[in-house]
């Protein structure tokens, strides 16, 4: 990990206003607009701590997140024949080490950045602003069932599974719009309200969340290539261990006038816990 450290930082994170009006969210599409959202929301200044000062770390079942050393063979994450002969395999691996699951199945690599050229460029997405969690629990089995025959997926939803996402910068060091991650530990599920998500290809639906200052906040300065921050975006376990993360980016008052732009990859990964044969 990068020596370099910072100090906690104070930034403005978009919360729900929680006024029982509906929300939906308007995922931008590589190359063309930016996300957009319908609601109300309130812009709450927070105290983001610096994860890498935290003794002892975060854990998944724990925090909702972890940051790890990962190395990646992939030399151009914009090549989409690297993704898929390198990098899944690479951080299905990961994700089997970090979870305990017995498969792991990468279903989205989403590439976000802060710059328009490069969004232009690349034909790649911006970031999100918003406190928001991915799925709820209803949307998190939809996806199961869009993905897999149907057969399969009843018997995969028979069992324990979860959603993780993988973020990495491809870009250099994140230092603009990096990423904030809410302790799981800190939210309570009156905290979380459902949004729907409308994108080109589908309807979905994410969480949204109201402003609690018990929230504790984290971020992890001047990450590279060579780190993962792995996340749980849905555990199906209802056991006590963390379920979900709320996250956004935000503006870092610390990152330099001269900060290159962020680039980064996030990579969806199913995690299911027992070996399951589809049935005849």
């Amino acid at each position: 990990m990068r020596d370099k450290t910072g100090d906690t930082v104070g930034a403005g994170l978009n919360y729900a206003l929680g006024d029982g009006a509906p929300a939906v969210f308007h995922a931008s599409a590589g190359g063309e607009g930016e996300n957009s959202a319908e609601g109300q929301f309130a812009r709450k200044m927070v105290q983001i701590a610096n994860g890498r000062e935290v003794a002892g770390g975060f854990t998944l079942d724990e925090a909702g997140f972890a940051l790890v050393r990962h190395e990646s063979a992939v030399r151009d994450f914009f090549d989409r024949s690297q993704l898929s002969a390198t990098y899944e395999p690479e951080v299905a691996a990961l994700v089997r080490e970090m979870t305990g699951a017995a498969r792991a199945v990468i279903f989205d690599h989403t590439l976000r950045t802060d710059s328009d050229s490069i969004r232009e460029a690349h034909q790649i997405r911006d970031a999100v602003p918003l406190v928001h969690n991915d799925y709820t629990e209803r949307s998190a089995r939809q996806r199961v069932r869009d993905l897999f025959p149907a057969s399969e997926a009843e018997a995969l939803l028979g069992a324990r599974f979860g959603i993780v996402n993988v973020w990495r910068s491809i870009g250099g060091q994140a230092q603009t719009s990096p990423l904030a991650m809410c302790d799981a530990r800190s939210i309570a599920d009156d905290d979380l309200l459902p949004m729907e998500r409308r994108a080109r290809d589908r309807v979905g639906e994410m969480q949204q969340a109201t402003f609690a200052s018990r929230h504790r906040w984290y971020f992890f300065p001047d990450m590279d290539r060579e780190e993962a921050l792995v996340f749980k975006t849905y555990d199906s376990a209802d056991d006590g261990r963390a379920r979900r993360s709320l996250h956004s980016a935000f503006d870092n008052p610390q990152a330099p006038g001269d900060a290159a732009p962020r680039v980064s990859i996030e990579t969806r990964v199913f995690a299911f816990f027992q070996e399951i044969s589809a049935p005849d």
